[in-house]
């Protein structure tokens, strides 16, 4: 069982704003880490690094950021590649969602993934053969 993770789900681990979600979010990932069922994709790191450097209230140093990114990148990575960024594309108009979107459901598909992790897309919807979660929702 794979569980593909979206870049949302890793901000609330940085992010002391939220504590509540802090929380869950290092409760859910850590169960992922040490079930080996986590799974995400270069999109989720490139946006993690900016998000926590840069938009956070108090935003990580370059430094810190780097090493976390380390820490993720020892599970599997879903490298986001030509044929990957046109089948988001295509799956824009289908689906009638953000290009950012489709590129992470196409990566979890990619991965093998049967359920993403995510605050952003709507919970419960399913995507071939992919149900969203969202971990906050009550």
């Amino acid at each position: 069982m794979r569980i593909f993770v979206d870049t949302n789900v890793f901000v609330y681990l940085f992010d002391g704003e939220e504590p509540a979600k802090q929380q869950r979010a290092r409760e859910v990932v850590s169960e992922l880490m040490r079930s080996g069922a986590l799974v995400l994709s270069s999109q989720v790191l490139g946006e993690l690094y900016v998000i926590i450097t840069r938009k956070l209230a108090f935003p990580l140093e370059p430094a810190t950021a780097l090493r976390a990114l380390g820490d993720l990148a020892v599970f599997p990575v879903v490298a986001v590649d030509a044929a990957l960024a046109q089948r988001a594309a295509a799956r824009t108009t289908a689906e009638q969602i953000a290009y950012w979107d489709a590129l992470i459901l196409e990566a979890a598909v990619e991965a093998g993934a049967d359920t993403i992790y995510s605050e952003d897309l709507q919970h419960g919807r399913a995507y071939q053969g992919l149900t969203v979660q969202n971990p906050f929702a009550a």
